[in-house]
C-alpha cells in the first residue's frame, strides 16, 4: 500500500482565506442540471488532462460525507477526498458542493480542497470552481503543488 500523508481539516471560509487559491468563474452553454450531473457523476472530469481518474468511493446518492479518490496525471498524486458541504436545488437551478482532501500520497500539503457552485445564467449556467491550498512554510518551494505548477495544471481545466 502506498504511503499516505494526513491533511488538516477546514471549513468553507478557507476558500476565502487560503494562502494559495485559484478561482475559475465561467459561463457554460448547458443547463445547471446538466452541468451538475457532469461534475457529480462517477468518473467525472475524464476530459481533464491533469486527472487520471476520479472515483466516488461512497454509494449514491451523494452528499455530505461522500468520499472520492482522485488520481492526478502521470502518478503525480493520489488524493482521498470527503465532501463536507453539498446542496442541490433543482427547482432554482442552484448547486453547490465542497470537499477537503483527507490524505494525499505526497508530503508537503497542509490543507487542500475544492468548491463548486453552479447557478443559472442568462444563457446556460455560471460555474464557479475554487481551489484552496495551504502548504507548510518549509514546503512552499519544493512541492508539486507550488504556484507555477498548479497554475499550469489549472489552465488545462
Amino acid at each position: 500500500m502506498a504511503r499516505s500523508y494526513a491533511l488538516e481539516s477546514f471549513e468553507l471560509d478557507f476558500f476565502d482565506r487560503a494562502p494559495i487559491s485559484y478561482r475559475i468563474d465561467v459561463r457554460i452553454p448547458v443547463s445547471p442540471a446538466r452541468a451538475w450531473a457532469e461534475l457529480t457523476r462517477q468518473h467525472t472530469l475524464d476530459w481533464c488532462k491533469a486527472i487520471t481518474s476520479i472515483e466516488f468511493t461512497a454509494p449514491a446518492p451523494y452528499g455530505v460525507g461522500t468520499t472520492r479518490t482522485a488520481k492526478l496525471a502521470r502518478g503525480l498524486a493520489t488524493l482521498h477526498e470527503e465532501f463536507f458541504s453539498w446542496t442541490a436545488d433543482p427547482d432554482t437551478g442552484r448547486y453547490h458542493n465542497a470537499f477537503r482532501v483527507r490524505d494525499a500520497s505526497v508530503p508537503g500539503i497542509r490543507r487542500f480542497g475544492e468548491l463548486t457552485e453552479i447557478s443559472p445564467a442568462e444563457v446556460g449556467s455560471r460555474l464557479v470552481w475554487a481551489f484552496a491550498l495551504e502548504l507548510p512554510s518549509s514546503a512552499r518551494a519544493v512541492t508539486a503543488f507550488s504556484a507555477p505548477t498548479a497554475s499550469s495544471v489549472f489552465k488545462t481545466v
